[in-house]
């Protein structure tokens, strides 16, 4: 396994890098959290950022996709951590892996391409409780003649709030099944959910709502896939948020003045960064693994994406606290951008499983401990 970018893989980051520096900018994240606007994205950079393939580019080939894999959608979501980039780039990757694995050739036809182009979105409703416990399902779905209804809730949905659709999993006559509801689906009650990072959350409650089923096997092995793949990559954004947050702070050190010097001077301030710098680097390696065993359909994937998940969320735990720390008073002040990505990158380390979670299903299903 090649841990390293191929020559494609840096023309793709240095592309992303582009685009989302020109398009999407750290100060039009500050001001979109400040409009108050609740869909806490802008649809029309994310036509733009699929009008380039960013969106959903693990779709195979086959499928209508560029079928660039886990890995591309990894580096590009690292790039997006870097400017704290607010597009449904997560819920698009985890929705097209969904459907690739249990929707039939005619769902897929009508699903991804409006998937890939932008012009919907879907987002994956998998956790019932408030930390993230996807062995927890308690929504149910009972026939209704040739269609479907669902009853019961979801929360934790990323970018669920005004999506198109919604692919919920339920338990169907003791298997798990993986159904479609529509944004206009009776019954549905859908709650907007705010968190520190600004993001799109929801919470969905749903009272004999009409479905499509996707498929009509056990829904489970692509659950766990398209949860691999979520953690991965947000292990892949935390790693850009980390990356970025310790350029701006070793920034904030070779300018700082204190007692007539520049504060980076310092030994003890040099050898905090430099630990820090010797785990990002380490650190990366763990999120290419993951994406690169994904690819590769290794039987190790998953347990990669737990390693990769669990690292990236204590590194950035870590790493966040430090930057504040470094950057004086100022680092605790909503005017400097290094409290967005605190806040960011705490709550993508909570999503789809914190550190606890991920250590504790190594050790308890990989190691046997």
């Amino acid at each position: 396994m090649a841990l390293v970018l191929t020559q494609d893989e840096v023309m793709l980051v240095d592309a992303a890098k582009g685009l989302l520096s020109r398009e999407a900018p750290l100060g039009m994240f500050r001001a979109l959290r400040d409009s108050g606007d609740p869909l806490a994205f802008d649809p029309a950079l994310h036509r733009r950022l699929a009008a380039s393939g960013f969106v959903a580019p693990n779709v195979a080939e086959a499928d209508g996709g560029l079928g660039l894999g886990a890995s591309a959608a990894g580096l590009i979501m690292e790039q997006a951590g870097h400017v704290l980039a607010a597009a449904p780039l997560l819920s698009a990757a985890m929705a097209a892996g969904l459907i690739g694995k249990t929707a039939s050739k005619a769902q897929k036809d009508t699903l991804l391409p409006s998937l890939i182009t932008g012009e919907t979105t879907i987002a994956a409703a998998l956790d019932e409780t408030a930390r993230h416990e996807p062995s927890v399902l308690a929504t149910k779905a009972t026939r209704n003649g040739e269609g479907w209804l669902l009853s019961g809730s979801k929360t934790a949905v990323i970018d669920g709030f005004g999506a198109s659709a919604w692919l919920i999993s339920a338990e169907f006559e003791g298997t798990i099944a993986l159904f479609l509801v529509e944004q206009a689906a009776a019954g549905l009650e859908v709650d907007k959910v705010d968190a520190v990072d600004s993001r799109n959350y929801a919470k969905l409650s749903l009272k004999g709502t009409p479905a499509m089923r996707l498929g009509d096997g056990d829904a489970g092995p692509a659950i766990t896939a398209a949860l691999d793949l979520g953690r991965a990559l947000l292990a892949a954004e935390l790693l850009g948020i980390c990356d970025e947050a310790f350029d701006r702070t070793v920034a904030y050190l070779k300018e700082r003045r204190q007692f007539d010097r520049v504060i980076g001077s310092f030994q003890a301030l040099q050898h905090r960064a430099a630990r820090l710098y010797a785990r990002l680097d380490l650190a990366r390696g763990v999120v290419l693994a993951a994406l690169r065993a994904i690819d590769a359909d290794d039987p190790e994937a998953t347990w990669l994406a737990s390693l990769s998940k669990s690292v990236m969320t204590k590194l950035s735990r870590d790493l966040l606290v430090e930057a504040v720390q470094m950057h004086g008073g100022i680092g605790v002040t909503d005017a400097f951008d290094i409290g967005l990505f605190v806040k960011r990158g705490r709550a993508a380390g909570e999503l789809l499983g914190d550190d606890y979670f991920h250590t504790e299903r190594l050790a308890r299903d990989y190691w046997r401990l």
